[in-house]
């Protein structure tokens, strides 16, 4: 019995690392938008209900394929930051690319988050994929 959970310890190590990374990049996304997308989720803006899940899933890919490939806890977390530097790229590219981004998404313009989400996920797969080495 023992066999089958051998492997809890790497899995704890990674997974708890894994809510501490989705932490920190929370922390950071949220500082650098201009928008409070906590106070706009609870006022119910679904534009940045939107943009927000996009970051949140575009970051989700490449830390799962960080998890996935690393081969420790170091190489885990050194990946970690990459995806979170390459999130943040991502904001910037939505911004520079959609005129008043903030300004639609605090008015709760679907398409605007929609956008920021989308370019977050976009960013996100490529990432991912780019961490299969």
């Amino acid at each position: 019995m023992i066999d089958y959970v051998a492997g809890l310890p790497a899995f704890l190590g990674y997974f708890f690392i894994g809510l501490a990374a989705y932490a920190a990049f929370a922390a950071i996304y949220t500082r650098l938008t201009p928008h409070r997308e906590a106070e706009l989720i609870q006022e119910g803006n679904l534009a940045a209900v939107i943009a927000f899940l996009g970051a949140l899933i575009g970051f989700s890919l490449p830390l799962a394929s960080a998890a996935a490939h690393s081969v420790s806890i170091v190489d885990y977390v050194i990946w970690a930051v990459i995806g979170i530097a390459a999130q943040v790229l991502a904001f910037y590219i939505a911004n520079f690319t959609m005129k008043n981004l903030h300004d639609k998404i605090t008015s709760g313009d679907i398409a605007a988050g929609l956008w920021g989400g989308g370019v977050a996920l976009a960013i996100g797969i490529l990432n991912a994929a780019c961490m299969t080495y």
